[in-house]
């Protein structure tokens, strides 16, 4: 039986809307994920080496399959200007058939 694929999407926030297209743009290129969609900035406040800090971010939001994410983490790990950027993947638990077939058909895992 063949296993069941598993879609994630990933999120990740950069301090500019150049940055989030260049990271969006490096890891669909890369066919770590089959889509990035980048968001109007957000306000995050968050505490960061004992002090509560609020900025100005845009997020990243990919799609991908579970084969991809180690190496999708990798890239981002590497791209990110963050010292500790946020990489966040949560598992997709439905779909439209046609869209996570895409996903998977747009996708290679190293």
């Amino acid at each position: 039986m063949a296993q069941a694929l598993t879609v994630l999407t990933v999120l990740t926030t950069t301090d500019s809307a150049q940055k989030a297209e260049r990271l969006a743009r490096g890891v669909v290129e890369a066919r770590l994920a089959a889509c990035a969609q980048v968001s109007a900035p957000v306000t995050s406040v968050f505490c960061w080496k004992n002090a509560i800090e609020t900025a100005e971010e845009w997020q990243v939001l990919f799609k991908t399959t579970e084969a991809c994410y180690p190496a999708l983490e990798a890239h981002l790990i590497a791209a990110h200007d963050y010292e500790t950027p946020e990489i966040i993947a949560t598992p997709v638990v439905g779909g439209g058939a046609a869209y996570l077939a895409w996903i998977d058909a747009e996708t290679v895992a190293p």
